[in-house]
């Protein structure tokens, strides 16, 4: 019989089995079916695990960007509250200028002075004062370089203004006079 009468055949309604030519080829191919059917249960799990994967992926990427953004909006926050009350100081002194006397001033003006240091050194920043120190040029700014007797050469003679870290990272060198050697 041809392939086209086998074809009319089967459109004519003739019902046309396929019979294995043994049990142990019908034993085969029920065992493949089973691990057919057992592969694409394992790949339909490995892709549900890969989407939840990817939903978990872009979850954890928009909740980072809003921190950033938060971070960024709101970072300044810890900062501006702790400089509150040496505004508030500064705010004090001017009302009082005009009844005060100068120590009573003086006073005063130390206290702000105090209240912004510990509002500095609550957020991180540290003083540079580097005076009798070896010079650093990564953390110290020459001004000039004067002969010395008394000072190691090299070495930071007089602080002319002091410089500041923010959690070891420096904001702005101290400006410094260096001894050199007479």
């Amino acid at each position: 019989m041809s392939t086209e009468e086998a074809g009319e055949r089967q459109l004519a309604g003739e019902q046309t089995a396929v019979l294995p030519e043994t049990a142990a080829q019908l034993v085969e191919l029920e065992r493949l079916q089973l691990a057919l059917n057992a592969a694409e249960e394992r790949a339909k799990s490995h892709w549900d695990q890969y989407m939840r994967a990817v939903a978990d992926l872009d979850n954890v990427r928009k909740r980072a960007q809003r921190d950033i953004e938060a971070a960024n909006r709101y970072g300044l926050e810890k900062f501006a509250a702790e400089l509150l009350p040496v505004r508030d100081s500064l705010e004090l002194a001017l009302q009082s200028i005009d009844r005060a006397d100068p120590k009573a001033l003086k006073q005063g003006t130390e206290a702000t002075l105090q209240l912004l240091s510990k509002a500095l050194e609550k957020i991180g920043v540290a003083v540079i004062h580097p005076a009798g120190e070896p010079f650093d040029p990564t953390r110290h700014e020459a001004m000039l370089a004067q002969p010395s007797h008394t000072a190691e050469p090299n070495s930071v003679l007089q602080v002319v203004q002091p410089g500041y870290e923010l959690n070891g990272r420096l904001l702005r060198p101290a400006r410094v006079i260096v001894a050199k050697a007479p």
